[in-house]
Order: structure tokens, then sequence, then C-alpha cells
């Protein structure tokens, strides 16, 4: 970089508030001025070289300070994050300031070159990469231990003086958002490349990942729904439309891929150097050096995490999965039962009475896997890893294989056991459609009935009326601290994982799965949407490539649908009837499809 860090003012007379910054209650004035100092002073004094100002109000200056950056300031910061920005020869490189002039769109007065979200994202990395320097604690707080290169912002949230930071939202670029994604009902494609500009592209991947996987899955509720009308009480004749299952869900996986690559291309991020992972804020241990880098950090042996992996956390996750399994027999117990009050009554409330056991057996399993989530998290954390990657990799892991078990392994064991197709259909279409309906209530309704009820009693508390820039800034900030924080896309990825295995796995013998798939996914894009621009604050945006472990996961859970789809295949009169002499010539065959 020829242009010196020095030369930057960090003063700027049009400040544009990006992000916010709040601090507890009664913080001590010392620890505020050192903060304050610290974010913008000038990088060659270990500063961030940032504009800070505190939030004004009716009751005076509160614990809440408003972030922004000079524009000169946000483009070496976008060098030094590594924005991969397009050229005027349509070719994507990695910006650096002093071939500014090459890209596209760039202009020495235009200050929207850089999007309002890749503004907050830059902001967010210089305030993360605040460390201490000679400081042994935060000011005022002696508890607070600090060492060289400690993470200031990390030290500041973990000792309970830092609230949280979050990047405020833009009130015209949202309103013109929300109208053009989810303001109106339309049959088209979703505004990814918007989404992208002002959510980033981990949640632009997530909606357009959601929006190819809805499209996928037409082929198979087009078919499903003649092949279900016509063949509805043969539950045997699912040949061909397993042999379109176990096609369909390998083939769209290898299509998402290249669909993936061309919209992180476009975007800048496919190109995008993988940054050096720094300690997760709850890493914790003993100081040390770290060979690498030559940082002082805490250090934990690997080999204590892996003790604790394996002589405390895999036997939980082993304890969890023989209770699932203990509850899946109670459930086929109540089943029984209701079939002998069939048999004995034979009326209608004796017909509904056959669904009730599978209807509670979904609302325990989703109990259960909330329940269990809670669990997983604790234990990974008490795991103790040192980057956020393995953090998320474990965690990942351990969910997906409890709701794997806990959510399929009733199908698996009414199909390749019990034999009962009747039973497998009426379960399959029973914890379909309840766990949708219980999944959109949780996420969607409630949390966005609770915002619009804090909303409105917000609005009677401040005075609206009055046209004062400040207060109406003070108002959006006070609306917006409150609101919930969105905790990522992992909930909404696993969903669509369960969603992906009910559809893949057993929907040969319930074809309308995918149809009620479908129309979960068309409401799932509106309340999703609703939920990212209504109900929570407003995410940092997160440059990615791909989906991550969630591409893994879902071509996992695709190899296992081939196998099932492979042996109900195997299973069926019409396949048997061709194997009369050797049934070994049956299993080889299947084998070799598989």
């Amino acid at each position: 970089m020829v242009e010196s860090w020095s030369f930057l003012d960090t003063a700027e007379s049009n400040f544009r508030p990006l992000v916010v910054i709040e601090l507890a209650k009664g913080t001590k004035e010392e620890t505020i001025e050192w903060f304050t100092k610290r974010i913008v002073d000038k990088k060659a004094n270990g500063g961030a070289q940032l504009l800070m100002k505190p939030l004004v109000t009716e009751n005076g200056v509160e614990n809440i300070y408003l972030v922004g950056a000079s524009h000169l300031r946000l483009l070496l910061g976008a060098e030094a994050v590594g924005l991969v920005k397009e050229c005027s020869d349509n070719s994507m490189r990695t910006f650096t300031y002093s071939s500014r002039k090459t890209f596209k769109h760039y202009a020495g007065d235009n200050h929207d070159f850089l999007t309002m979200a890749e503004c907050q994202y830059i902001i967010k990395h210089e305030l993360e990469n605040l460390r201490a320097k000679d400081e042994k604690m935060i000011p005022g707080y002696p508890q607070a231990k600090l060492y060289p290169g400690k993470s200031i912002v990390r030290r500041l949230l973990t000792s309970g003086i830092l609230v949280q930071i979050f990047p405020l939202h833009d009130r015209e670029e949202l309103k013109k958002l929300s109208h053009s994604w989810y303001g109106r009902v339309k049959i088209g494609y979703q505004p990814l490349d918007d989404i992208r500009c002002y959510f980033g592209e981990t949640i632009a991947l997530y909606f357009g990942f959601l929006e190819y996987f809805t499209f996928a899955l037409i082929p198979m509720a087009v078919i499903g729904i003649p092949y279900y009308v016509f063949a509805w009480e043969d539950y045997d004749k699912y040949v061909m439309f397993a042999t379109f299952n176990l096609l369909w869900s390998t083939v769209i996986l290898e299509v998402w891929k290249r669909m993936c690559a061309i919209l992180t291309y476009r975007w800048g991020t496919l190109l995008m150097k993988r940054q050096f992972e720094e300690p997760r804020p709850g890493f914790h241990g003993v100081l040390g050096i770290n060979p690498v880098t030559g940082r002082e950090e805490p250090m934990y042996s690997s080999i204590k995490r892996q003790l604790r992996i394996y002589l405390v956390s895999l036997p939980f996750v082993c304890l969890c999965l023989y209770f699932s399994l203990y509850v899946m027999m109670i459930y086929f117990d109540l089943e029984q039962w209701a079939l002998d009050y069939h048999k004995e009554n034979e009326s209608n409330f004796s017909s509904l009475m056959l669904y009730v056991p599978s209807i509670i057996y979904a609302v325990v399993i989703e109990i259960m896997n909330l329940i269990y989530r809670y669990a997983a998290e604790f234990l990974t954390s008490w795991e103790n890893h040192r980057l956020e990657s393995s953090y998320q990799n474990h965690l990942i892991l351990k969910v997906l294989v409890f709701n794997f078990l806990n959510c399929f392994a009733s199908l698996f064991y009414i199909a390749f056991v019990m034999f009962d197709m009747k039973l497998l259909r009426q379960s399959l279409a029973t914890l379909l459609i309840t766990s949708q309906i219980l999944n959109q209530f949780a996420e969607s309704l409630l949390p966005y009935w609770l915002q619009k009820r804090y909303n409105r009693r917000m609005k009677k508390r401040m005075c609206s009326t009055k046209t004062d820039m400040d207060l109406s800034l003070a108002e959006q900030v006070n609306m917006e601290k409150e609101m919930g924080t969105y905790l990522g896309t992992f909930d909404d990825y696993l969903e669509l994982f369960l969603q992906f295995g009910y559809v893949s796995l057993f929907s040969c013998v319930y074809p309308l799965a995918a149809v009620f798939a479908v129309l979960n996914n068309i409401t799932e894009i509106y309340s999703d949407a609703l939920k990212m621009c209504r109900v929570y604050k407003r995410p940092f945006a997160e440059p990615t490539a791909n989906i991550g472990v969630w591409q893994l996961a879902f071509e996992t859970m695709s190899v296992i649908s081939v196998v099932t789809n492979c042996i109900l295949i195997g299973m069926s009169p019409e396949v048997d009837a061709l194997f009369p002499d050797s049934k070994m010539d049956l299993v080889l065959t299947v084998a070799l499809v598989e």
C-alpha cells in the first residue's frame, strides 16, 4: 500500500452512522474514555481510526455510541479485508486503493462504490482487530485482564461491559427491499443481488439455496400428485417414483454447486482469500506463545479437549440417542393402542384417533430437538475449541446426528422392520406436516407478533411527531437495540436438511411430501424475509463462497437416500417377482444399482 494510514483525518463533517455500540449502564467514565480513544486513534498508535460520537436523546447522553468512518478510511479498509470488486474490463479482482480507478463504478466523489453492508463489515473487522498493547487490564475493571494481542472488543463482551454491537438499518433501502422481496405476492425470483447488497453473501446464499431447493422440488410435486391420486391404496406401486427419487436427490445437489459458484463469482466472494482465523471469544487457557503467529494467547492442550469429547460428549450423545429410541418405542405402543381402539369401535372418532400418536410424537420430537440443541451448545462450548470453524463443525455434527435419528428412526423401523407401508405413509405425512406448522409458528409468527407489540409500546413512549433528525435517529436506535438478534442460518439450514430427508428418503410411499414441502417453502421465503426485515436487528454481512459444511450434510443425506430407495425398490413385489429363485441375485442387483 503506497498511502500511509497516518494521512487519514479522524473527523468528517458529513458523519454517517453505520454501527451502534451499546455499553452497560453504569460503565465507568475512564473505561468509556479509553475505549473511545482506542477506536478513534490512528492506526500507527494501535487504534481503529474510525469516527465515533455518542447518541443524544431527550434524556441526555446514554451509553450508546454511533460508529462511522470516512470514505477514504473505508476504501483502505476494503483493501485490508480483501474485498473483491468488478473491474472496468469485467474481471473480478481484489480491491486495492492504489489501483482504485481501474474498478467499475469507482469515482472520487462516489460514496456508493461500497455497499452499506460492506462498510459495516469493514467497521466490524476493524473493531474486532483492536488489540491490547501494554494494558494489563481494562481501565476501571481490574478483574477484566488483558494481555498483548488480546481482542479488546471480545474481552469487553465477555466481561459484560459491552452489551452489543450491531449495524444500523438503512430505512429507505430496507423499504425498497421489503417491497420488492415480500411486499407483494408474486411468482418469480427473489432479488438475490439486492439481498446480498443489504444483508451480505451468507444470508443471500441461504435465500438462494431456499429458492433453488423450492424450484427443484416442483418436478417431484408434479409427478407426486397424479401418482398419489391413481395409486392411493396400492402401497406397493412405488418403484418408478423411488427410481426418480434417487436420481433427483443426487442431481439437484450437483446442479446447486454450479449455481452457487455462479452467484459467489458474481458477488466476488468465490475468489476472496480466506483470512487467518483468530481464537474464538469463548476459548480459554493458560497464556502462551502461538508458534505460528508469535502472539501471546491462551493455550489449551488438544489431549484434554479430546478427552472431553470422547469421555463426556460422546457418551452423552449416545445416551440421548438411546433415549430417543426409547421414546420411539413408546410411540409404537401408542400406535398399537390406537389401532386396537379403532378395531373395537369402528367410528369416525376412532379413525381420527389413529393420527393422534403420530401428532404427539411429532410434537415430542420438536421439543427433544430443542432441548438437545441447548445441551449440544453447552457441551461444544465446554470442549473449548480454539477456532469458531471447529466449534461450528462439532456442534453441527452433534445436532445432525441426533436430529437424524430422532426424526427418521421411526420411519426406518416401520419400513425395514415392521414392513408396514400404510403406517409408513401415515407417519411420514404427520411428522412432515406437524413439524412444518410448528416451525412456521416458532420461527416467524411468534417473533413477529412479539416485535410488533413492542414497537407499538415504543411509539407511544417516543415523541415521534417531532421532525428533528437526531431524535429520529435516536428513535430508530432505541427500537433496533431491543429487537431480537439473528443467530445465523444454522436453524434455517437444519430445517431444510430435515425437509430434504423427509422428501428424499420415503416420499415414494407418500408422493405428496414434495407438494407440502413446496407449499411450506413458499411461505418460508416470505416469512423469513419478513423476519429479516422487521423482526431482527440487521446482522453483519459475512462473505462466504458456499454454504459450507451444509453441502456435505445434504450430500450425506443424498447417499442415505440412494441406499434407502434402492432397498425399497428391492422390497417391492414387482422387483421381487423378477428373482423368484435366488434372493442373493436380488441383493447383488440392488447393491450394484446403489
